[in-house]
């Protein structure tokens, strides 16, 4: 036995020393940051285990208000015991900017930090806004080589900044979250995110068709930091994050390179609340308490598809129909969900660990390909206390 166990050492001794010349070193962070602590993919306090930067808090923040009917409408057994089941750590119904529900499971509450996973996506896609808005891109058409001359591959020269926000880049890509050679496990733990994305060519031709590739929000993020000359947690910071008065400061992970570069396609971690937001502003077409922080033809072009054949996309937001009323979603990993119904004046936030993985059954979502049913079941709930606020 004992000479097995010097054999099984010495092995992977010679596993890691090999890992650790390759290409694919970033998984022995990989092994130590997820595998390590009991986890088989990134986590909702995973964001611990990186270097941030801090989305700063304003001065003055801004606390929602409380619905008059707040938390009176009870929630069903069989919504509770979904909560239970998938493990959801927060839930929260906005009826008319007030909260109308809010309630938190597994030790999370009002202030506990969740990681955002791909909701960051609509954030970055807000800053290309107002990147746009500010002049510093002249507008969806511009060329990211303007701002990326080292990007590669035979369409390099024809992808477009819209192109990015709008999942068109061509650019090559593998979205697989739970292979650990691909290149988004690699992009989650690599130490320089900038070399990993300019390794990736733009092999097909930009603006033609909707994929959704985690590391085309990524270039989007090498985009706005180029055009603004600021990391994307100082631009969230001023031209959002603060005047939106968000509670919390937020965390913003970063690879390990010197620059530090936010990880643009995921992993701001705030709180529910705050989550929320983004949803108000776009909600309210880009007007936060009377102030036009976002311009509003650009909040309505990214709630619009922009590809007829794929009507599931905007701008960096996800779009549905449910209960005959138009739906536009931020979505992010294990099921991480800020959901607006503007015809209601709702917003419905979910946070958790699980989502459900099987399709919703008898039911296709205005692109053809139903998303998962949880998203259903937790605006249909909202909805539910949303019509009971009519009915008093």
């Amino acid at each position: 036995m004992k000479r097995i166990l010097i054999g099984l050492g010495f092995l992977f001794a010679i596993i890691f020393s090999l890992l650790y010349v390759s290409k694919y070193n970033y998984l022995l962070t990989g092994v130590r940051t997820i595998y390590l602590t009991g986890h088989t993919t990134a986590y909702l306090t995973d964001y611990k285990k990186f270097p941030n930067n801090s989305v700063r808090t304003s001065a003055q923040p801004q606390s929602w208000p409380l619905h008059k009917y707040y938390n009176q409408f009870p929630t069903s057994k069989s919504l509770e015991d979904y909560h239970e089941d998938r493990k959801t750590v927060a839930y929260l119904v906005i009826k008319n900017d007030s909260i109308l529900h809010e309630k938190y499971y597994d030790g999370y509450g009002a202030d506990s930090k969740s990681n955002s996973f791909s909701v960051a996506k609509s954030v970055v896609s807000a800053l290309m806004g107002i990147a746009i808005q500010e002049g510093a891109i002249k507008g969806l058409d511009q060329k990211v080589v303007d701002f990326i001359p080292d990007l590669k591959g035979p369409y390099a020269d024809q992808v477009k900044v819209g192109d990015l926000s709008s999942m068109a880049s061509g650019q090559k890509w593998s979205e697989e979250y739970y292979n650990p050679f691909s290149v988004t496990s690699a992009s989650y733990f690599v130490k320089d995110l900038d070399a990993l994305i300019l390794e990736q060519p733009i092999n097909e031709k930009p603006g033609e068709a909707f994929r959704y590739k985690s590391g085309t929000t990524q270039l989007l993020g090498m985009v706005i930091k180029k055009a603004t000359g600021k990391t994307l947690s100082a631009y969230l910071t001023e031209k959002l994050w603060q005047p939106m008065g968000a509670n919390q400061t937020a965390l913003w992970q970063l690879d390990s390179s010197e620059k530090g570069m936010e990880k643009a396609f995921c992993c701001l971690a705030t709180n529910a609340r705050d989550f929320a937001r983004l949803g108000k502003l776009y909600k309210n077409d880009g007007l936060w308490n009377g102030i036009q922080l976002l311009d509003s033809t650009f909040v309505a072009l990214s709630v619009q598809p922009r590809f007829e054949e794929s009507p599931e996309y905007g701008y960096g937001w996800w779009l549905d129909v449910f209960q005959g009323k138009k739906v536009f979603m931020m979505r992010g990993h294990l099921g991480q969900y800020v959901m607006v119904v503007p015809e209601e004046d709702l917003i419905v936030v979910r946070l958790g660990h699980l989502k459900d993985k099987a399709k919703a059954p008898n039911r296709k979502n205005s692109g053809g390909d139903p998303f998962t049913k949880d998203i259903y079941i937790y605006l249909e709930a909202g909805l539910e206390m949303n019509n009971n606020v009519s009915k008093n």
